[in-house]
């Protein structure tokens, strides 16, 4: 088989896989996230967190070279130029014949479907929906950025979290427990605005505050819980946009939800399942098979899916880089 490495590129966390065959196990190499391709020196801020991530993973097992690195990264659906611009900074980079990019929804859908056609919705510090039909037909529905779009995303949970603690704070807004909330994780509430911005990624920060939201929630919070199942009904909507937009030959359209905002439990999740099966839309709710590293994996080595049109891939022309000496192991998840 095919040695590849697979990487996938969020706005909080960014790992990367060595594959050297079928059952190899996986060490997963893990550091900081990157705003999204489409941000300001976004390819910049992506190619630092890739090779932070890779460069570990390589020459770690028996020296040999991988033949390819594909890299599933936000925002890349909005910025193809961005994508074709991180291929190009990877060949330099890594000691690979082949650097693809293409958008993090689309590993996304990739992992969780296996190939099949159907709707996944992925949810993180963003969130998109992506659906594929059995004709190939393809339909992408938000992953436009927390300024603009990402609605029930992690980064949108947890802004409404933190503009409603400051509305109780200024006396604008009801009483909430998000107010001790926001200020036991921030600190003075004074300084909130700079403490979201000051790591150069308030999306990532801000969605720091969404498991707190969704905590207080279960909690009996009334405000939290009315932001939670508002970001339920709005990726819910988001979903079912996807769907209506493909088909899947007559049957049922397999809908898998994916990221790591699940991890919020039945606060979000409860409400979401209940918007999707409700919907009266043939829709059928499945498991994720793999994530969206396995989503990157499978890219990489199959160019038969109709995915791959989704995929900018880069091939050398310039003599291999040599091999980096880690400098740290990977981090095992």
């Amino acid at each position: 088989m095919t040695s590849v490495v697979a990487v996938d590129l969020g706005k909080t966390g960014c790992r990367a896989v060595l594959w050297n065959s079928a059952d190899s196990s996986r060490a997963v190499s893990s550091v900081a996230g990157a705003p999204g391709l489409a941000a300001p020196d976004g390819v910049a801020a992506a190619r630092a967190a890739v090779r932070a991530a890779v460069e570990p993973l390589l020459g770690e097992r028996d020296g040999s070279r991988p033949e390819a690195v594909l890299v599933g990264a936000a925002g890349a659906a909005s910025a193809p130029a961005a994508s074709r611009s991180l291929a190009d900074a990877l060949l330099d980079d890594l000691p690979v014949e082949e650097a693809a990019v293409t958008s993090d929804a689309v590993t996304a859908h990739a992992g969780a479907l296996g190939g099949r056609a159907g709707v996944v919705l992925a949810i993180g510090t963003g969130s998109v929906a992506v659906g594929i039909g059995a004709d190939g037909a393809y339909a992408r529905v938000d992953g436009w950025g927390p300024l603009l779009g990402d609605d029930g995303s992690g980064a949108r949970i947890g802004t409404a979290g933190l503009r409603a603690a400051l509305r109780a704070h200024d006396g604008r807004g009801p009483a909430t427990a998000l107010l001790d909330a926001a200020a036991g994780l921030f600190g003075d509430l004074e300084r909130l605005p700079a403490a979201v911005a000051r790591d150069g990624n308030p999306a990532r920060t801000a969605a720091s505050f969404a498991p707190e939201v969704a905590r207080l929630a279960e909690a009996g919070d009334d405000v939290a819980a009315v932001i939670v199942r508002d970001a339920a009904a709005d990726l819910a909507e988001t979903a079912l946009a996807a769907a209506g937009r493909i088909t899947c030959g007559g049957a049922p359209l397999p809908l898998a939800v994916t990221g790591g905002l699940t991890g919020l439990g039945p606060a979000l999740m409860a409400p979401l399942t209940a918007a999707l099966t409700g919907s009266g839309l043939p829709v059928r709710l499945t498991a994720p098979l793999g994530d969206p590293l396995d989503g990157a994996r499978l890219l990489a080595v199959d160019r038969s899916t109709p995915r791959t049109s989704l995929v900018v891939r880069v091939r050398r022309t310039s003599p291999l880089p040599p091999l980096p000496t880690p400098a740290t192991p990977p981090a095992s998840a």
